[in-house]
């Protein structure tokens, strides 16, 4: 099932925080469709198409695959958007708050993949400088097509003594020289969750005229974890799913299953555990000490950034973080690429691996309205 395909920055738009703040501002309801459309029709110039609701389908052959009813699993495809990810979406939030509030200067971001394609995208269409901090093992190809976008790059190696991830510290110090912090983390960027909503507002929409029941089970693959919380935000306002969210990390790297074990030992109900993360992150959030390979490289964030947005609505809705092997990533893929025509990448189907992973465990009923997000393009 597919809905038409409307720019979702308009047909959402009266959800958006952006909108409500050029309202605020004396802006009339054209004066933002105008802005939006004139920003979209400058990303297709550069990347060859705008923003367009994504589908949301029913993978009855996937679902058959994983001993499931092939009407209970639901992939939700976000490979198609711009830039190949929903990446972008995040930073479109954020360009639209830029344009309401007249923000100006370079803009600034660390990633070592989709999420600085997305951001080079936009910002050569805003018309806007940016810094891109990449890793030293950075693809080749994405270096190549980020120069081809105008980006500024800067490769980032480790210094002696230091903790963290070194893209992510050298970001936060371009961003203390005055930088304009671009990223899909909303502790830099708050305003990246605004776009990512629209992923969820879409997926309540199709899934309702899909017939699914109250209750969905969603996996999603979490790096800083902005798309996890977003997507959950999205598909819980209105009322209309119950959604019991489920994050998926790879054994390479889980900081967010480390807190919720930290968490969960010390005692108290969920909101007592919540207020006390929220009180002494340090004692429940830092970086992963050993980072291992995977092929789902675009999740191995060594600080779940956005960790309190996500273990919040995990422990409130009834599910749980789930952390897979690296076997159970290229299975996913496997099963991803083999049984749907969608071209997935790793990462991107790294939520699809949640759910083989419980589906062997015996956690998730074969009955169960199950959804996974699909979010790069295999390049």
């Amino acid at each position: 099932m597919e809905l038409s395909s409307p720019n979702p920055f308009i047909q959402y738009r009266d959800r958006l925080d952006s909108y409500a703040a050029a309202r605020s501002a004396g802006w009339s309801d054209q004066d933002f469709v105008d802005l939006v459309e004139s920003l979209d029709s400058a990303i297709a110039e550069v990347d060859g198409a705008g923003f367009r609701v994504t589908p949301t389908t029913n993978e009855q052959a996937l679902a058959t695959a994983l001993a499931m009813r092939a009407d209970r699993l639901w992939i939700k495809d976000d490979t198609g958007n711009v830039a190949g990810s929903h990446k972008a979406r995040h930073l479109f939030g954020v360009v639209l708050h830029h344009a309401v509030a007249s923000v100006r200067g370079e803009l600034a971001i660390a990633s070592c993949g989709n999420a600085a394609l997305a951001a080079a995208v936009l910002a050569k269409a805003a018309e806007r400088p940016i810094e891109v901090f990449i890793p030293t093992w950075a693809d080749p190809v994405v270096a190549g097509k980020l120069e081809r976008l105008d980006a500024r790059i800067t490769v980032c190696e480790r210094r002696p003594g230091e903790d963290g991830d070194p893209t992510y510290l050298r970001f936060a110090e371009a961003v203390r020289r005055g930088s304009v912090p671009f990223s899909c983390q909303s502790t830099m960027t708050p305003t990246t969750l605004d776009g990512g909503r629209t992923i969820g507002w879409e997926l309540a929409d199709q899934l309702r005229d899909g017939g699914v029941g109250r209750t969905v089970r969603l996996f999603v693959q979490i790096g800083g974890g902005a798309l996890a919380s977003a997507a959950w935000m999205g598909l819980q306002s209105g009322g209309r799913f119950d959604a019991v969210l489920h994050p998926v990390q790879t054994e390479a790297c889980a900081p967010l299953a480390r807190a919720w074990d930290l968490l969960a030992g010390s005692g108290g109900d969920v909101t007592a555990r919540l207020a006390l993360a929220a009180d002494q992150p340090e004692r429940f959030m830092w970086p992963w000490e050993d980072v291992g390979t995977s092929a789902a490289s675009g999740i191995l964030d060594d600080l779940t950034y956005d960790w309190l947005t996500v273990i919040g609505p995990t422990l409130t809705s009834g599910g749980w973080p789930v952390t897979v092997t690296e076997d159970t990533i290229l299975e996913a893929h496997r099963l991803a690429r083999s049984h749907t025509t969608i071209r997935v990448d790793p990462t991107g189907s790294a939520g699809l691996a949640g759910v083989v992973n419980e589906r062997a465990r015996g956690t998730l009923a074969a009955d169960a309205d199950t959804v996974a997000l699909f979010t790069g393009i295999e390049r």
